[in-house]
């Protein structure tokens, strides 16, 4: 009763709010496990931290771009390893919240639910699950380096990924943080 209570009052907290902590530039593993190599040339991390909530660790944060810089409209890769157990479910409603705060709306937003369903699985705490923006625009996604699916649908990566790194996130400091632009 009260770990759905806890997970019900902090899911859509966690869905805007990934990452909490700041940035380097060193080489990159993610890019050396050969995950997102091909997709994202000369990876590098670009920021990284642990999401908190009301005392609880969500998950680790780590976002990717070529040389270090992020740039939205270019290749990165944002990786998320958890430290609880989180259902398909629980991640897909948070997005949807998120992006609905954002404006998407009614058919739209009802396809992207249903797309994100097919692709996010149940995670355990010491998964990861990284989200590539590809540089054909889309959204494939990995657990544990294997692939998971792709969300190509127009509009979709974009409003995925500024949930975390847009203008319009409910945390600037946080997006601060991960686009290495935070103390």
């Amino acid at each position: 009763m009260y770990a759905s209570t806890l997970r019900a009052a902090f899911l859509p907290f966690f869905a805007a709010t990934l990452f909490l902590t700041a940035a380097g530039s060193a080489p990159s593993a993610l890019a050396a496990s050969g995950v997102v190599a091909s997709a994202v040339p000369s990876a590098e991390l670009v920021g990284k931290g642990r999401m908190s909530f009301l005392g609880f660790s969500i998950f680790d944060a780590e976002l990717y771009a070529p040389d270090g810089t992020f740039r939205p409209a270019r290749p990165f890769a944002l990786k998320l390893t958890y430290l609880r157990d989180f259902k398909s479910s629980d991640i897909v409603e948070s997005s949807v919240k998120e992006m609905r705060r954002q404006g998407v709306s009614g058919a739209q937003l009802n396809a992207w639910s249903k797309q994100m369903a097919r692709v996010f699985p149940n995670v355990s705490a010491g998964q990861s699950i990284t989200g590539v923006r590809t540089a054909g625009g889309s959204a494939t996604f990995y657990l544990d380096g294997r692939k998971l699916g792709t969300i190509s649908s127009p509009g979709f990566t974009d409003r995925f990924f500024a949930i975390w790194l847009g203008n319009n996130t409910r945390n600037p400091q946080l997006r601060a943080q991960l686009i290495g632009r935070g103390s």
